[in-house]
């Protein structure tokens, strides 16, 4: 049985929207220009082409494959930061992310740790993609303080190991 058969379709639905709610967490924390924008959605996506086979994450990889996965996922994440500032985006897609790992707790609970790691490994990949506060890509930082405090909150939210 695949794990996505484990999830009633509202709860798919939201399975599939936590990878890009992970990196959208830490773009709304610190947002840079279009270059950086473009570097941590890259981030973002390579994060699901590595995830393991057979895992959770995989299967939500496989169905950001299809037009149905991608637009599930887009459609609550819309709906999340609709009318929101940047501050506000932050701390409602770490909640929704809450949200997502107790219900993968609940639903799929052999699963829950790796899924929490991969969910920080996606935000850390996030965070690291672009330098900020630099000029045509001079100097700047890593991870900056907001990046940093957004991958704590994370940690703290979904346990496991921030990285960074």
């Amino acid at each position: 049985m695949a794990l996505k058969e484990k999830f009633t379709e509202t709860d798919w639905a939201m399975v599939l929207e936590a990878p890009m709610l992970a990196g959208l967490a830490i773009t709304a924390a610190d947002p840079g220009g279009l270059i950086g924008a473009v570097q941590e959605s890259a981030a973002m996506a390579g994060s699901l082409k590595d995830a393991s086979a057979g895992s959770l994450a995989a299967e939500v990889a496989e169905a950001y494959k299809t037009s149905e996965g991608r637009s599930a996922a887009m459609d609550g994440v819309k709906a999340l930061v609709k009318g929101k500032k940047p501050p506000e985006i932050t701390d409602a897609a770490i909640a929704r992310l809450s949200e997502i790992l107790g219900t993968v707790k609940t639903t799929a609970p052999e699963e829950a740790g790796a899924f929490s790691e991969f969910l920080i490994d996606t935000a850390t990949r996030t965070a690291e993609a672009a330098k900020e506060g630099g000029f045509l890509g001079f100097g700047g930082e890593a991870v900056s303080d907001a990046e940093k405090k957004t991958l704590a909150d994370l940690q703290a939210a979904l346990g496991g190991s921030a990285g960074v």
